[in-house]
């Protein structure tokens, strides 16, 4: 099945690991074929990946476009436990991201991930805020 992609002037994408940039316009085009891709607002540039969840989301994002997954899903187990053993309530959402990984539906891992990162500044902020009491 088709599927219509949307991209805001002088947004990214990511297909099959070619990144694109789109114009000063808007545009849509189709994709026709099978392929792995990220839109700008689903990637965790390695810049930014400042914090255990984000760098675990990092990994789960080569995951999810690699061909050859064997050593990234070991980085990311080894990354996944260090981040439980950090925030302990962060389980559902690794078990969530592991389940989809997988089952190779790591879309959804990407999507279990952005949660993680909410989660993680949660715990974060509230550390930071007992700290200054």
């Amino acid at each position: 099945m088709p599927l219509r992609i949307t991209l805001k002037p002088l947004e990214r994408l990511i297909i099959n690991g070619a990144a694109i940039r789109n114009g000063d316009r808007s545009c849509s085009f189709v994709v026709e074929t099978q392929c792995r891709f990220l839109r700008e607002s689903e990637i965790v540039y390695e810049s930014e990946a400042d914090t255990p969840c984000k760098q675990l989301c990092l990994t789960v994002q080569v995951i999810h476009l690699a061909e050859d997954t064997t050593e990234t899903e070991n980085l990311f187990y080894a990354q996944a436990s260090a981040v439980l053993a950090y925030m302990p309530s962060s389980a559902p959402y690794l078990l969530e991201m592991q389940r989809a990984i997988e089952e190779k539906q790591t879309y959804a891992a990407i999507k279990a991930g952005k949660l993680l990162i909410m989660h993680e500044a949660e715990v974060l902020a509230e550390r930071g805020a007992s700290n200054a009491a």
